[in-house]
């Protein structure tokens, strides 16, 4: 196959994969079943934006991720799915069943219409129907776009009408925890802006009271029950959209990153495999909803393309209590355990006890996504769950990527707390400074950059190829700037700095300072809103939102109330502002410029270090915040 085996094998496979990448890439696909080879193997640049992978071959990715598997790992477990409440059995599906399952919902998709190339919205709760809506789409050539069943209407709506989806699939509603979510109901409202949805496709978890909309909404089971488990899969190009994934960035309409086909196959394959060192007995568990990038590749392809055990969890980390990942990490046998700081930090604060109670002992490798681990809580990590017995693959990648970029790979490389380590074969990192120079040599900081296209890049904004441009590859010419800030150690091992644009990570998940803006902008009595980040114990990183509002509310913590509650109603909950002060100004320039740099650091704790503040256009603005800060 293409497992990496040894330190040496790292450095011999990434010396080739610079020097000779058509080779090395062409290597790597020769493992999985293409229909017609590649005419070649990558062609394009990042000037003109036409980069390529495995130009014209022909392929699906699901008869990769499951008919391959059939002959040798047809009675092996694929999935398992594990429901939020500990009392329900817990659900298995070996290939076999998991291609049955497959085909059928893929031929429930035909029978409602859709076709090659139809967008198809999936609004679901962590179930296995969810992952198997993704892969049908895949199996039919449609293009699936899944959004995280904690957005709000407005969020899903504006995402089915950015790609014109003709299917939302969804739940009646999904349990999180002692909470259950009104998926349906949600859907209805975002639907009333949605012209271009022809049915909405309702799977039943919770059993609630629904409304179902004549002519429109269908459920799962009478077409399911019915459907053939026979479902040839589309032959598709290389270069063909496979999903639509939506991303917060700077501004405030979020992107929809377009990944194609082969390029992410082959790198969701060999990411998952050379960092995980999975083995045929394993039983991996990415706590991550497939509403996520992560969830993509890490929960649904990459695992299946390797024929490995991957697990689903509907619930949450503290329910029924803080002990229930370590429960199932005994019940169940896990050997691969990849999870969020978020969710580290949050459990270090419960009774340790939970974690000690569990035996753990069948635990091989630890990894860590979304945001730099701390160095606090990659001991705690180290210590508590993995006995220090386990190494910690701590990994750095975007939504952009596809996959892992920078990463320790599990047993082969160095562990070593906050850093990512070292790049992937195919990953070129350049360090460039404000001036767009590459900063040469070790124990430097910098923008982080990559110098050179790899096979899981999205391939564009949906719709909106100058966007990509300047979000992307405007920064510095000819190379993808990733928005994060970057030091590089004395042995050349990378350690991600946290972002350097207006973009917050909150418990793992990029949030827009301008969509939370644009959010609370909207309430009649608020004039004008700057939003940042600020360290939280927990999240990573909290959002503090400083408001000017036509006059000042009689009732603050009423005033609050109403602007959560509007950032729930327009993004979701997990942007809501975790400090929101009411100012009479903002620190502007005299171009009218916000000075975030100086609301950063009041948000931090920080006002000894502001800096120089005459350039504003009223400097006695900046006293005030200080004065008043929370």
């Amino acid at each position: 196959m293409y497992r990496i085996k040894s330190k040496n094998d790292y450095e011999q496979s990434y010396t080739n994969a610079l020097e000779a990448p058509e080779k090395f890439w062409a290597d790597i696909a020769e493992n999985f079943h293409w229909h017609k080879k590649w005419d070649q193997v990558k062609s394009g640049n990042f000037t003109d934006l036409d980069f390529k992978w495995f130009t014209n071959a022909k392929l699906n990715i699901t008869e990769n991720c499951l008919d391959r598997h059939l002959e040798k790992r047809g009675d092996k477990r694929a999935l398992t799915f594990e429901a939020n409440d500990p009392n329900t059995p817990t659900t298995h599906y070996t290939y076999k069943e998991l291609h049955q399952a497959v085909c059928k919902t893929a031929n429930m998709l035909k029978d409602l219409g859709v076709k090659k190339g139809d967008r198809v919205c999936l609004y679901m709760g962590m179930v296995p129907e969810l992952l198997f809506s993704v892969l049908a789409c895949a199996r039919i050539g449609a293009i699936h776009s899944v959004v995280f069943g904690g957005f709000s209407a407005q969020s899903l709506a504006d995402r089915i009408n950015d790609c014109e989806c003709n299917l939302l699939i969804t739940n009646d509603g999904s349990y999180r925890g002692a909470k259950s979510i009104d998926l349906k109901g949600i859907a209805d409202e975002a639907l009333e802006t949605c012209p271009t949805i022809k049915n909405v496709l309702v799977h039943k978890r919770i059993e609630s009271n629904i409304t179902m909309k004549e002519g429109r909404d269908v459920w799962w089971h009478d077409l399911y029950d019915k459907a053939s488990s026979d479902c040839p899969a589309e032959v598709m190009d290389s270069e063909d959209p496979l999903f639509i994934l939506y991303t917060s960035g700077s501004t405030g309409k979020p992107k929809g990153l377009m990944h194609t086909t082969a390029g992410y196959m082959v790198w969701a394959a060999y990411t998952f495999q050379n960092v995980f060192q999975t083995d045929e007995q394993d039983i991996y568990w990415c706590t991550a909803d497939i509403g996520w990038i992560t969830g993509h590749s890490y929960i649904t392809y990459g695992p299946l393309l390797n024929g490995a055990t991957t697990l689903m969890f509907e619930g949450v980390p503290t329910w029924p209590d803080a002990g229930r990942f370590w429960q199932i990490v005994d019940k169940l046998k896990i050997t691969h355990f990849y999870t969020a700081p978020t969710a580290i930090r949050a459990l270090m604060a419960c009774d340790e006890k939970l974690v000690e109670a569990a035996s753990l002992s069948t635990l091989k490798v630890l990894g860590t996504v979304g945001e730099p681990i701390n160095e606090e809580a990659w001991h705690w990590y180290d210590q508590k769950v993995g006995k220090k017995n386990c190494p910690i693959v701590d990994t750095w990648w975007q939504t952009e990527t596809g996959g892992i970029m920078i990463s320790t790979l599990a047993g082969i490389g160095e562990c070593i707390p906050t850093y990512a380590t070292k790049p992937l074969p195919g990953v070129k990192p350049e360090l460039v400074d404000e001036k767009g120079s590459v900063i040469e040599g070790n124990d430097v900081s910098g923008n982080l950059c990559i110098a050179g296209s790899w096979p899981g890049q999205a391939r564009t904004v949906y719709g909106d190829h100058e966007r990509f441009k300047q979000v992307y590859f405007s920064t510095y010419p000819g190379k993808y700037f990733t928005g994060d800030g970057c030091y590089r150690d004395k042995n050349g091992n990378y350690r991600i700095t946290g972002r350097v644009d207006d973009v917050i990570n909150v418990s793992g998940h990029r949030i827009g300072t301008a969509e939370v803006e644009d959010a609370i902008d909207t309430l009649e009595s608020v004039v004008e809103t700057a939003v940042v980040g600020y360290p939280h114990d927990i999240k990573g990183q909290g959002i503090y939102a400083y408001v000017i509002c036509h006059s000042t509310p009689s009732n603050l913590e009423e005033f609050s109330k109403q602007v959560k509650d509007q950032v729930t109603k327009v993004i979701g909950p997990i942007a809501k502002p975790d400090k929101i002060q009411v100012v009479t100004g903002l620190p502007k320039t005299r171009s009218g410029k916000i000075m975030r740099r100086i609301l950063r650091k009041v948000a931090e704790g920080r006002p000894d270090q502001l800096g120089d503040t005459s350039t504003l256009l009223d400097p006695s603005v900046v006293d005030d915040i200080v004065k008043n800060a929370q």
